[in-house]
Parts: C-alpha cells; sequence; structure tokens
C-alpha cells in the first residue's frame, strides 16, 4: 500500500487520561504519516498541553480558550490541511492494531468513497451500532416518538442495527458515528466541513448526508477496530445535554426539509421534541 499522510483531528475538554490512552494507541494503529492536531475546548485539566510537551513535534495543540463544540473545533483543526486522509476521532477511542491501515486500505480501493469509518467497541467489547441509515422522515418520526417509551419499535430496531457484529464485510450505509470516521480530505473541503450550526449530536449525520449528496459513499469497514472507552460517560445525561440533543435533531430537520412547504412537519416536529425532552429529563415520581 502507498504510503499516505493523515492528519489525526481529537476535540478534547477535560478528557484526562483518555487522551493519554487514545495517543499511545496511534503508534500500533498505522504505518502512515500521522499528523495530530488537539482542538482543545477550554479544558482545565492540563491533559492536552502535558501531552503536547511529552511527545514534542508529533502533537500539536489548537487552544480554542473556549467551548465551540465538536464540529466547530475538528473543522478549526483542520483548516488549511493537505494531508490525503482525515482522522476525526474522540479522545475516548483506543485504536487497535492496524485499524488506521485497514481504514486507507479500504478507503483506497474507491475515489467515490467520501468516508470510512471503523467497528466501534464499547468497554465491555459489544459492538456499537456505529453505521446507520440516514433518519428520513417516518424512521426519524418513528424511531425519534418511540425509542424512549418502546426501544424495540421497528423504526428503531432499523435505525439501530444490532447486526453488526455479525457483519464482517465492508458496506456503504447512510452515516457513520463521529465518535471515529476517515474522510478524504478533498471531500471535507468540499463539503465545508462539519455544519457549525450543530454544537454537539447530529454533527455525524449531518456530514454522512452531506457527503451522500455531493455524489460520495459512506462505507462501514468492519476489518478496523476501535474501542470506545468513554462511550457510556454520559449515559445518565444532563438536562443541558437532552435539550442540546433535541435542538441538533430540530436543525437536522430543518436542514432536510427547508422552506414553507415543510413548515407544518418541522413545527410538529418541534412540538413532539419538546415533549420527548421533559420525558427523558423529569425526575423519577414526578
Amino acid at each position: 500500500m502507498t504510503r499516505a499522510s493523515v492528519l489525526v483531528v481529537t476535540v478534547t475538554y477535560n478528557s484526562g487520561d483518555h487522551l493519554t490512552a487514545f495517543l499511545d494507541s496511534l503508534e500500533r494503529a498505522s504505518t502512515h504519516d500521522l499528523r495530530v492536531v488537539i482542538s482543545d475546548n477550554g479544558s482545565t485539566d492540563g491533559a492536552p498541553a502535558r501531552e503536547a510537551e511529552r511527545r514534542g513535534q508529533a502533537v500539536h495543540v489548537l487552544e480554542n480558550n473556549a467551548n465551540l463544540g465538536y464540529g466547530r473545533a475538528a473543522n478549526r483543526a483542520a483548516e488549511g490541511a493537505d494531508e490525503d486522509w482525515i482522522l476525526i476521532v474522540n479522545p475516548d477511542v483506543v485504536m487497535h492494531d492496524g485499524a488506521i491501515d485497514a481504514l486507507i486500505e479500504a478507503a483506497s480501493t474507491r475515489p467515490d468513497i467520501g468516508v470510512v469509518g471503523p467497528r466501534i467497541l464499547d468497554a465491555d467489547g459489544s459492538t456499537y451500532p456505529s453505521a446507520r441509515p440516514l433518519p428520513r422522515l417516518f424512521l426519524g418520526i418513528g424511531h425519534g416518538v418511540l425509542s424512549t417509551v418502546a426501544p424495540n419499535n421497528p423504526w428503531s430496531r432499523r435505525y439501530r442495527p444490532t447486526n453488526l457484529a455479525t457483519v464482517d464485510e465492508p458496506f456503504d450505509t447512510g452515516w457513520l458515528s463521529g465518535a471515529c470516521l476517515l474522510v478524504r480530505r478533498s471531500v471535507f473541503q468540499r463539503i465545508g466541513g462539519f455544519d457549525d450550526a450543530f454544537f454537539m449530536y447530529f454533527e455525524d449525520v449531518d456530514l454522512g448526508r452531506r457527503i451522500g449528496e455531493a455524489g460520495f459513499r459512506c462505507r462501514y469497514v468492519p476489518a478496523s477496530v476501535v474501542t470506545h472507552v468513554g462511550a457510556h460517560s454520559t449515559s445518565h445525561a444532563s438536562t443541558a445535554m437532552v435539550r442540546a440533543h433535541h435542538r441538533s435533531a430540530y436543525t437536522y430537520v430543518s436542514r432536510v426539509y427547508p422552506g414553507v412547504v415543510w413548515a407544518p412537519l418541522r413545527w410538529a416536529l418541534r412540538a413532539g421534541l419538546a415533549v420527548r425532552a421533559r420525558l427523558a429529563t423529569r425526575s423519577p415520581g414526578s
């Protein structure tokens, strides 16, 4: 395989020891040329600076001095990049042996592959549903309305596939989890990177949608494996995070269904999301 250049972008916010484990794992994940940029959203734990000092020129810290959100911080780190590929990955991910090389190998098989994503394991070894269809009208509504009260409904089962642990061959999908994805740099720049309107959540869904609309493929690559060790650190989500998730969901709907014709749908979905947010954040017994 021809030696490639990769810009590794990770967005930090008090990521602590997770960042150390992630950076250590890069050494065995690739034989290609890696340049690492930590885009820090105002951490107070000192971890980005410590890692940069420890690793010298191999790691650069971009100080944002405020929490810009995930997509905007990643975009800042990727500005002016000239590498072949951009790996965008959470700092609480641990790369398995050869994970980056497997992604590059799969993405290089076709020029119309715009982004690839690995098999993502949770800390318990289970496979996370990181390759999903785009949440179009009925699929999105069915999952959004029923997932809280009836998690096993048919729309949620389709949106969150449970068979990825048994999949061995790459396949095209609607979008890939932003916890770890490798984007062709020319494609990322062509579509303008992440949409800054998404502070957190749904920026990866929207990225997959726009990559597809630009005529490129999103491909799941199970031969590449990573572990998302901090995947459940927000399992008891705060009210603010739940509200951020629902705001991003509405922003996504607004992008997919703009204009006057779709206004009644957007109003109805906004009301439904507000009810869902209240149900998700209400105290037990309230």
